[in-house]
């Protein structure tokens, strides 16, 4: 049975690469044509998580009037089309174009650190065309040294697209880390004298038992994962956070702003509110570019200290 599940995922990976790969050679102009058409389709007759979108958009921004909030929605669609088609594209672009639609600016400030032999903590959230951040190791030419490149993913249930998504994402020289192994990975680096830069999308939602830190964002008491913070104290890591903008369709600028070599000195969850406190700025600037659709905050606090206790650091269900 276990051969028999191996064969078929083996063939629907090859299935599915194949449609990508034939997909991604078409032109970009052709993508954002398909992906004016999907708008339609998701926007307006499936109505793709509507009532999420809605509900999101009236807590974060209640000072603004149902038709500018209804705006922001209408533009989320179109970009969330536009990430799909920009992201069937990337199977194929080269190098070269990468480079032209997703640039990067302060890495030289961080390769210097980098240089210097400290690893790089890069803080980023769901915002702008994040598959596409992968490429940021292209930007890293005055680095003189061995480095390890990489970015967390939580792998998919379904092996033959986990693997797939696995070839897209890494092709551009970065590593796909699992979230469990990110600390095996940094040390098993560490240990050959590679410093590492690792790219953290922190804007999930953690598990209940991971919830070790609650702060405000959009208005809202908001659990968040700590463990860029947390990895970057044990190892002394310096923490970057990307700022993104999208200058135009199909064109990004990332700002690599260093918030710390140091962060032993700053006082416990100052680093991951300033990081929050970033990500929200970046997105209050042009909102239609952040994942709106994605239920941010289905854990309440209420809800975490009616079920959980903390103890001694852990979050333990009570009894």
């Amino acid at each position: 049975m276990g051969e028999m599940k191996k064969m078929l995922n083996k063939i629907l990976y090859g299935l599915l690469w194949t449609v990508w790969y034939m997909l991604s050679l078409l032109p970009l102009r052709v993508h954002y044509m398909f992906a004016d058409a999907m708008y339609l389709l998701i926007a307006h007759v499936l109505k793709y998580r509507r009532k999420v979108i809605i509900k999101n958009l009236a807590n974060a921004f209640p000072e603004k009037s149902d038709a500018e909030r209804e705006r922001i929605m209408r533009d989320y669609y179109h970009f969330f089309c536009d990430y799909i088609a920009e992201t069937l594209k990337f199977g194929t672009m080269s190098q070269e174009s990468v480079k032209r639609h997703m640039v990067f600016k302060g890495a030289d400030e961080v390769s210097q650190i980098v240089n210097e032999g400290q690893s790089v903590a890069l803080f980023l959230g769901h915002y702008g065309n994040w598959e596409w951040v992968t490429s940021i190791m292209l930007w890293f030419d005055k680095i003189n040294r061995p480095t390890g490149y990489g970015h967390i993913y939580h792998p998919l249930e379904n092996e033959a697209m986990d693997k797939l998504f696995l070839t897209f994402r890494n092709r551009m020289g970065s590593t796909s880390v699992p979230m469990r192994e990110t600390l095996r990975w940094i040390i098993g680096h560490k240990r050959e004298g590679r410093p590492t830069i690792l790219g953290y999308i922190a804007d999930q939602v953690p598990t209940w038992e991971n919830i070790h830190h609650w702060l405000t964002f959009f208005n809202q008491e908001t659990p968040v994962f700590t463990g860029v913070e947390r990895i970057a104290r044990s190892q002394d890591q310096a923490v970057v956070y990307i700022d993104i903008k999208r200058i135009k369709r199909g064109y990004y600028e990332c700002d690599m702003q260093v918030i710390t070599r140091d962060p032993k000195s700053w006082d416990e969850n100052e680093i991951t509110n300033e990081c929050f406190r970033r990500l929200e700025t970046t997105i209050r600037r042009a909102p239609q570019y952040w994942l709106w659709s994605h239920n941010r905050w289905k854990r309440t606090r209420e809800e975490f200290d009616r079920n959980y206790n903390v103890v001694n650091g852990r979050v333990v269900k009570k009894q």
